[in-house]
């Protein structure tokens, strides 16, 4: 059962401005990873279903963000079907982002009042997900589908529309600027923010220095918008 309501994770994703994405099938460095994005002042951590036993790795790191970082709103990410997005919601998953726009996960998840972020690359899609209660859409794959312009263009004639980019997102000052300049409400960030180091292991610290920057970087840009 989630542990946190669609309005907190909505809140705490404008807060930080950034979601940390990522997905490996072992427990050990998937909770390494978590922490280190915590430790930089993450607040919400998207685990995304991408290998066999997925929901396996899912099940034991929600256990141990529960007891371990309890503030830390664990979410599952590249959920296609309402199937899936119901055996992770039994796991644990405080939001459901997809790829897609499938209003049957839409259904799963607003009778549970758990935040579901839809991916959507036209306005229509975008006016479509808010009908069935998105409170965030995912503009997916961003850079592709036309980049901060894009944002731009959707939030002139619908303002209300909150707006999440992922793909083609780094933790570089110049290009969170065009991001949050354009309208984004936040950035999911994947492996530009974890990294790693010269050996192929995760540079953990630098995960956390990278997460601790941008979230630094995504207060001031707002602040000068």
């Amino acid at each position: 059962m989630a542990q946190y309501t669609r309005i907190e994770v909505i809140q705490a994703m404008g807060d930080t401005g950034i979601v940390p994405l990522f997905y490996h099938y072992d427990v050990a460095i998937v909770k390494k990873v978590i922490q280190a994005c915590y430790d930089g002042g993450a607040r919400v951590f998207e685990f995304t279903n991408r290998g066999d036993h997925a929901d396996s790795v899912f099940s034991e790191v929600s256990k141990w963000v529960c007891s371990t970082i309890p503030d830390m709103m664990l979410g599952i990410g590249s959920i296609v079907d309402d199937a899936t997005a119901a055996l992770y919601i039994q796991k644990g998953a405080n939001f459901i982002v997809s790829p897609l726009l499938n209003p049957e996960i839409a259904k799963i998840c607003n009778r549970r009042k758990i935040a579901w972020l839809p991916g959507c690359a036209t306005l229509s899609e975008i006016n479509y997900a808010e009908e069935l209660g998105a409170e965030i859409v995912k503009i997916f794959p961003a850079a592709q589908i036309g980049g901060p312009d894009f944002i731009k263009s959707i939030k002139a004639p619908c303002p209300w529309s909150s707006i999440m980019a992922s793909g083609g997102v780094s933790p570089e000052k110049e290009n969170l600027t065009r991001w949050f300049q354009s309208g984004a409400y936040c950035v999911g960030m994947g492996s530009k923010l974890i990294i790693k180091n010269a050996d192929e292991g995760y540079d953990y610290k630098k995960i956390t220095e990278l997460t601790q920057n941008s979230i630094q970087m995504i207060k001031t840009i707002k602040k000068e918008i």
